[in-house]
C-alpha cells in the first residue's frame, strides 16, 4: 500500500458523500467540495509516483543523466569521469562501482588502465547473472544467493566478472599479451579493419574515451566469467 493514500482518499470521498443536490448550491457546500478535490489531488501525486525499493548492490544501475557526470575541464580528466557518460555501457559502468578496489583505481590518475567495457546488450544476454556461478549452483541449488552469506557470494562473482575486464596498462599495444586483474591473458589483434581483444574473438566497437588515466574501449561482447 503506498503511504497516506488510502486514508486520504477515503475521507475525500466520505466528504463528496455527504453533499446531496440541495447542498451543492450553498457556498458552504462548495468549499466542502473544493476541500475534497484538493485531498484528492494531493493523494494523486503520491499514487502517481510511489517510492522504489533498494535493489541491492549487484544490480544493474539504473540509467543515469550524462550531463550529471560531465568531467572537469582540463587535463584532469580521469576514467571515472567519463565511464558512466555513455548510456550504452551504463550497465558496466556501475558494476565498477559496486567494487570499491576497481572505482579507487579508476579514481586514481596515477593508475594507468584499459576499460572492456561490454556492451548493455552483451550483459543482459548472457546465459547467466555476472553475479551468478554455475558452480554455486550445482554445490548449492536454488538458495545460493540467498541471505548474507549468498550476497557475499554475488559480490565475489560480480567481482571476478569486472576484472576479467580491466587490463592494467594504456596505452595497450596491439599484440601485447597483458593479464587483466583477474588473472587471465590477454591481448588483441586487428582484423578486416577492426580492433579484435582475444581470446574471445571480441569486437571492439569503439574507443569511447583516451582520458589521463586510461581508455575506455567498448565490446560487443563480455569476456569469459566462468
Amino acid at each position: 500500500m503506498i503511504p497516506g493514500t488510502c486514508g486520504s482518499i477515503t475521507k475525500a470521498s466520505s466528504i463528496l458523500n455527504e453533499l446531496d443536490n440541495n447542498e451543492m448550491r450553498s457556498t458552504g457546500a462548495l468549499t466542502l467540495l473544493i476541500g475534497a478535490i484538493s485531498i484528492y489531488s494531493v493523494s494523486a501525486k503520491y499514487v502517481q509516483n510511489p517510492f522504489m525499493d533498494n535493489i541491492g548492490p549487484v544490480m544493474p544501475p539504473a540509467a543515469s543523466d550524462p550531463s550529471a557526470s560531465t568531467p572537469p575541464e582540463g587535463g584532469s580528466v580521469i576514467l571515472c569521469d567519463v565511464l558512466g557518460r555513455d548510456r550504452s555501457i551504463n550497465i558496466f559502468a556501475g558494476f565498477t562501482r559496486d567494487i570499491e578496489a576497481i572505482s579507487k583505481r579508476l579514481s586514481d590518475g596515477q593508475q594507468n588502465t584499459t576499460v572492456l567495457a561490454p556492451l548493455n546488450s552483451a550483459i543482459t544476454g548472457l546465459p547467466r547473472k555476472p553475479w551468478e556461478s554455475n558452480e554455486d549452483y550445482n554445490r548449492l541449488g536454488a538458495d545460493a544467493y540467498e541471505g548474507k552469506p549468498g550476497e557475499d557470494r554475488a559480490h565475489a562473482n560480480l567481482r571476478q566478472f569486472v576484472e576479467e575486464h580491466i587490463v592494467p596498462e594504456s596505452p595497450w599495444p596491439e599484440g601485447a599479451k597483458m593479464k587483466t586483474l583477474g588473472g587471465t591473458e590477454v591481448w588483441w589483434e586487428t582484423k578486416d579493419g577492426k580492433r579484435i581483444v582475444q581470446p574471445g574473438n571480441i569486437e571492439v566497437t569503439s574507443v569511447a574515451s583516451k582520458v589521463a588515466n586510461g581508455q575506455v574501449w567498448i565490446l560487443k561482447g563480455a569476456r569469459n566469467y566462468a
